[in-house]
C-alpha cells in the first residue's frame, strides 16, 4: 500500500432534499482506492443527530475521511466532481486538509497513514480517534462514551469536533480541531474522558483502533459555529509548524 502522506476530512450536512440521494451516497458512494489518483485509503462516515456524540443516527450528517500521497492530489480530489456533489447539496460543508504527526494503531486492518511531521509547538491541530467496539464490551463502553463525547463540545480550546461512525454502536469515531496540543492533552487526561480512557484500557474495549493528530494545512467552510467565512483559509506554515 502507498503511504498516506496526506488527509483528508470532510463534513457535511445535507439539504432536506437532498437526504435520501446523501444516505445513497453513504452507502454506495465511495470509491475504490486506486481508483482516483494518488488515493491511499477511503471511508464513508455516518453521524449521530445534529452531527454529535448521541446514539440516536442522524439522517442529514455525514463525513468522509481520506488519506493521500501528496497534498496535490488530496486537492485535486477536493476539487473533483466527487467533493462537489458534497458542497453542492449541503448545508453546512467543511473540508480539512492535514498532515499527521502522530498516528498509533490500525483502521480495517491497514495503516493508512504516516507521521511525515514532528510535533507542532503551536496550533492548531487536529485528532482523530477510530475505535471498533467488541460486541462483548459495547453495553459497558456506551456507560463511558456518551459523557466523555458530550464533554468535548465544552472543552476549553476545542474549536470543531464531530462524532462520526461506520456502524451504529461498534464502528465509532471522533474528530476534533484544538487551539493547541496542550488544550487536547488537558481534555484526553481529565475528566469524564480521562475516566473513559482508564476504562478502555482496564475493560479492553477495542478489537482495533487508531489513534492520530495532525496540523492542518488547509481550512474549506463551516461546522457548528466553526466557521472560515465558507471560502478555503490556508494555515500559514509558520503558525502550523
Amino acid at each position: 500500500m502507498a503511504e498516506g502522506r496526506t488527509a483528508l476530512m470532510l463534513l457535511a450536512q445535507w439539504k432536506p432534499e437532498a437526504r435520501a440521494r446523501g444516505f445513497a451516497h453513504l452507502a454506495f458512494g465511495a470509491p475504490r482506492a486506486g481508483s482516483v489518483p494518488g488515493l491511499v485509503f477511503i471511508k464513508l462516515l455516518g453521524s449521530g443527530a445534529g452531527g454529535g456524540f448521541t446514539l440516536a443516527p442522524s439522517f442529514s450528517h455525514q463525513g468522509l475521511f481520506a488519506t493521500f500521497e501528496s497534498d496535490q492530489t488530496a486537492d485535486d480530489f477536493l476539487s473533483s466532481p466527487y467533493t462537489d456533489f458534497y458542497r453542492d447539496n449541503s448545508i453546512q460543508f467543511c473540508a480539512v486538509r492535514m498532515t499527521p504527526y502522530s498516528v498509533r494503531g490500525a483502521w480495517a486492518g491497514a495503516t493508512p497513514l504516516v507521521a511525515v511531521r514532528q510535533t507542532p509547538e503551536r496550533g492548531p491541530i487536529a485528532a482523530l480517534t477510530r475505535g471498533s467496539v467488541r460486541l462483548r464490551a459495547a453495553a459497558r463502553f456506551w456507560t463511558y462514551a456518551p459523557r466523555a463525547q458530550q464533554s468535548l463540545k465544552y472543552a476549553p480550546g476545542c474549536l470543531l469536533a464531530a462524532g462520526l461512525g461506520e456502524a451504529p454502536l461498534l464502528r465509532q469515531a471522533t474528530f476534533s480541531i484544538w487551539d493547541n496540543t496542550a488544550a487536547m492533552d488537558a481534555y484526553a487526561r481529565s475528566g469524564a474522558h480521562g475516566e473513559a480512557i482508564a476504562a478502555t484500557f482496564r475493560h479492553d474495549f477495542f478489537s482495533e483502533s487508531l489513534f492520530a493528530r495532525f496540523i492542518p494545512t488547509r481550512i474549506e467552510g463551516a461546522w457548528n459555529g466553526f466557521n472560515n467565512g465558507g471560502a478555503p483559509f490556508m494555515v500559514s506554515e509558520s503558525k502550523a509548524a
